[in-house]
């Protein structure tokens, strides 16, 4: 019975993974949709190949942040996992349904929070130095898009200075699909390790990692890297559209070059932050990029309205997926779950 239980869970973290892509996807192909360098097809089919291909090119550093350095291991139960999952895929729905872009990984953390807090009755679980790193970067992910997405367009303007229009239009077509593929590793790379993260400490926590390797580490099997990347690459493929559109049409409109500037700046900071197992949000850093990108033309290309809209949904998150996972822990406390 635990066992299918367990199996259970590991399914539902693989459908959040899922969710994650199709989220997340705007973040990948926005700017490469919008300035018509890919068809949307084209695009995801571009974007969920790269996300995959980083399951071979990057190491398990985040994975291992969120894995064990949110929320003690110690005190981790297959219901507690379970909770968390449920207020992470509610939230990443409802958002993803009516187009907002999110941060995936924060509404994991929160949900992580919230459930760690309802089972012991208090912070004593929560490691608060990972914490204090994930929610200082909410603020940080996006400011250093903006500012890297508004170098990096100064720069292109300064040196393409004399350039026909037309022809430089051309160039950063073909640039922006080399931009736009290091910005689906770097996406790989950081929020598929979120969930080998939580699948990985559920797997240790129930003696599962001990049962099939053999050793008391915690350490993400291979055989879970696989499944996160595939299922993170399989939700990029399904796409969400209308995140795609408040994104890549809604906010600013781009260029092939400020496309190329906004994804550049935005791959830079996430392959950065991976290597350095730091979790941040592909949605905020790609974001402060985009906006970083217009501001260089005027204020007001950019629509603050939908900025806003945008930067309100990443402060509710994980306050409110949180709250969806305390209330999911004690309404899985009234039954008799199998915690062992």
């Amino acid at each position: 019975m635990f066992e299918a239980f367990v199996l259970g869970i590991v399914a539902l973290a693989l459908a959040f993974d899922f969710l994650n892509g199709m989220n997340d996807a705007a973040n990948s192909i926005a700017t490469v949709v919008s300035t018509r360098v890919l068809s949307p097809r084209q695009a995801v089919v571009w974007a969920a190949f790269f996300n995959f291909a980083a399951a071979f090119l990057f190491g398990v550093h985040v994975a291992n942040t969120v894995g064990k350095g949110i929320v003690d291991p110690a005190v981790v139960t297959a219901p507690m996992i379970l909770a968390a999952l449920v207020g992470a895929v509610v939230w990443t729905w409802a958002c993803t349904h009516i187009g907002l872009p999110i941060s995936v990984s924060h509404a994991l953390v929160g949900g992580l929070v919230g459930s760690a807090i309802a089972k012991t009755g208090g912070t004593s679980a929560l490691i608060m130095s990972g914490i204090t790193k994930v929610v200082v970067f909410i603020v940080v992910a996006p400011v250093l898009g903006l500012l890297l997405g508004h170098l990096f367009m100064v720069a292109i303007l300064w040196t393409c200075r004399g350039m026909r229009p037309r022809t430089v239009d051309r160039w950063f077509r073909r640039l922006q699909l080399v931009s736009a593929a290091f910005y689906s590793l770097g996406h790989g790379a950081n929020d598929a390790q979120k969930t080998m993260g939580i699948i990985t400490v559920l797997l240790y926590s129930t003696g599962h990692l001990k049962q099939w390797l053999g050793t008391d580490e915690f350490q993400v099997p291979w055989l879970v890297i696989l499944a996160c990347y595939t299922f993170i690459a399989l939700g990029t493929l399904a796409g969400g559209w209308r995140v795609i559109r408040t994104l890549g049409m809604r906010m600013t409109k781009l260029r092939p070059v400020q496309g190329f500037c906004a994804e550049s700046a935005a791959a830079s900071s996430l392959l950065v932050s991976a290597v350095g197992g730091i979790p941040v949000s592909t949605t905020h850093t790609i974001t402060g990029a985009i906006i970083g990108v217009g501001s260089t033309q005027r204020l007001s290309a950019v629509r603050w309205g939908v900025a806003f809209q945008i930067v309100a949904a990443w402060v509710l998150t994980i306050p409110t997926t949180a709250l969806v996972s305390a209330g999911t822990w004690y309404l899985v406390t009234l039954f008799d779950w199998p915690t062992r």
